[in-house]
């Protein structure tokens, strides 16, 4: 990977506009967005439709050509729901379509390319129109689901559960298990005894962790001078 060029105030003025975007285009797109969220390219996530709300803590990372799409289209106006909670981690390419409930708690990691939906969203014989068979969609606290994992309509999976990559959720999966396949089925059971280390320990004082991250930066990138930094951004041509 490539070092960072940046110097310091560049980086610091490019996060301060990031955080700016995310308040300013999609907080006001949720009924509540949690304060010290980390929206990495905020202008790929999508959020629409109605009762949206997202805890403290949250963590999204988008890219072009993967984006993140939070949307509720509800059988009536004003119905469904997305309810996600603190300390999440939702990566590129995920995408949470609900047209009744989607709850989603906290702690929860969701890898790249991750679907989770409640509804069919169209009939099996008649393909013109809306499916009526809409189901729940809960999701215990410090789940973990894997690259391209598939969670289909009334859907519980318990807490601290893992869902392989690639898995296709169609039915109930107990805590503290990891499911794999498609349709998923348990294929190994986690020791609860052994305790979790989550995402809600790692933000246990997140003013806390901004400040440290924040020193890292600053020592890592202060021997960056801005003409340097130009130089690279004009002439990549030089491997460091």
């Amino acid at each position: 990977m490539r070092q960072d060029r940046r110097p310091y105030w560049v980086k610091k003025i490019y996060i301060r506009y990031r955080t700016w975007y995310t308040n300013h285009f999609l907080r006001p797109a949720c009924d509540e967005l949690g304060d010290y969220h980390t929206v990495m390219k905020p202008w790929y996530v999508h959020i629409g439709g109605p009762n949206i709300r997202i805890g403290k803590c949250a963590t999204l990372v988008a890219e072009p050509d993967a984006w993140v799409r939070i949307g509720v289209w509800g059988s009536a106006p004003g119905r469904g729901s997305i309810s996600i909670g603190d300390y999440v981690m939702i990566s590129p390419g995920t995408r949470i379509s609900a047209s009744e409930s989607i709850t989603i708690g906290h702690s929860v990691m969701m890898a790249n390319g991750v679907y989770i939906t409640d509804s069919d969203w169209h009939g099996i014989y008649d393909r013109t129109r809306r499916d009526d068979l809409r189901r729940p969609v809960v999701i215990g606290d410090n789940a973990w689901l894997g690259d391209n994992s598939t969670v289909l309509k009334g859907v519980t999976i318990g807490a601290n559960s893992i869902v392989a990559a690639r898995a296709v959720v169609t039915r109930d999966v107990p805590a503290n298990v990891i499911v794999a396949g498609n349709p998923a089925r348990v294929v190994r059971e986690l020791d609860p005894d052994r305790g979790y280390v989550t995402r809600a320990d790692y933000f246990a004082d997140p003013a806390a962790l901004l400040r440290y991250y924040d020193a890292v930066e600053r020592q890592v990138l202060s021997p960056n001078g801005l003409f340097s930094w130009l130089r690279m951004l004009l002439w990549p041509t030089t491997r460091d």
